[in-house]
């Protein structure tokens, strides 16, 4: 199954295994960057040492609980090389 991301003016959708792993771990980011802010989780259960370990599962790193700035850092490259490879369709055209 082919992954792909469509833009249009009713939203985003995130079509295949690879582009939702790509909006997982955007989430993913954004709620250590909360935590790291201010200490709020994003849902009870998923305090951080959940979020490092999922953060392991997506970039096959190990993460202390001490290195949620390593693993927010490492995430992002791992975001913005998979934004360079999924095809990204705009409204006007069809995926």
């Amino acid at each position: 199954m082919d992954s792909y991301i469509h833009h249009t003016s009713n939203g985003t959708t995130y079509s295949g295994p690879d582009a939702v792993r790509l909006q997982q771990a955007i989430t993913l980011r954004s709620a250590i960057t909360l935590y790291r802010a201010c200490g709020v989780i994003p849902t009870r259960g998923m305090g951080i040492v959940n979020m490092l370990k999922l953060a392991t599962t997506i970039t096959s790193k190990t993460y202390k609980r001490t290195h949620a700035a390593q693993a927010e850092a490492d995430l992002h490259i791992w975001i913005e090389t998979m934004k360079s490879a999924l095809p990204i369709f705009q409204e006007d055209q069809q995926p």
